[in-house]
């Protein structure tokens, strides 16, 4: 839960030692240990969620600019966790440094709610089960995998990086201006619902 609020601890070797522990002495059942998991990976994002929802954004306008975030980046960072939150999301939680940020910028990005609810918990059951009780069934062969598995996952989630930065540069006119009109068009809808109410 702590990771996914934001704090950088070792949450999937927790999950591996405690599934392997249930495997070899049986004193803890791997169904309470894979739920624990699931529910405190939901329960840190929505946590993060919520302070990136409430503290996030502010922050970013006002200190962003330092790292290059200018507001029209921010607006380009709404858009497209709004367009794609929820690919993010669910991906973002196998790369072991997205995890733990990935839920304060949703949050930070104003991400639909419910929208990162459905992404987080699928992702989480994914995530928390699989390493749950795939270290359960493979027992210490876990840790021969984990290693390479963590290593390709974290070299594609830095190539996904590297592509979606070279990608936001060539297009981050385009897109900045896509966003700008959603955003007016989403204003506009508000006005309208304002007056008609």
């Amino acid at each position: 839960m702590l990771e996914s609020m934001g704090v950088p601890l070792p949450a999937e070797t927790l999950l591996i030692s405690a599934a392997i522990y249930c495997a070899s002495t049986h004193h803890m059942n791997i169904r309470w240990v894979a739920t624990a998991g699931v529910l405190g990976a939901i329960m840190g994002d929505n946590f993060g969620y919520l302070i990136g929802r409430i503290f996030g954004f502010p922050l970013l306008e006002r200190h962003g600019a330092k790292l290059g975030l200018t507001p029209k980046r921010l607006t380009l960072g709404r858009f497209l966790f709004k367009r794609h939150g929820g690919t993010i999301v669910l991906f973002g939680r196998f790369v072991a440094i997205l995890r733990v940020f990935i839920a304060l910028l949703a949050g930070a990005n104003h991400m639909p709610w419910h929208l990162f609810l459905i992404f987080n918990a699928l992702g989480g059951m994914l995530w928390a089960g699989g390493y749950s009780y795939g270290a359960y069934y493979l027992g210490h062969k876990v840790m021969q995998i984990s290693g390479p598995v963590g290593v390709t996952f974290g070299i594609l989630g830095a190539v996904g990086l590297v592509v979606s930065i070279l990608f936001l540069r060539h297009n981050e006119q385009r897109l900045t201006e896509e966003a700008e009109a959603a955003m007016e068009k989403d204003m506009q809808k508000a006005e309208k619902r304002g007056a008609s109410s």
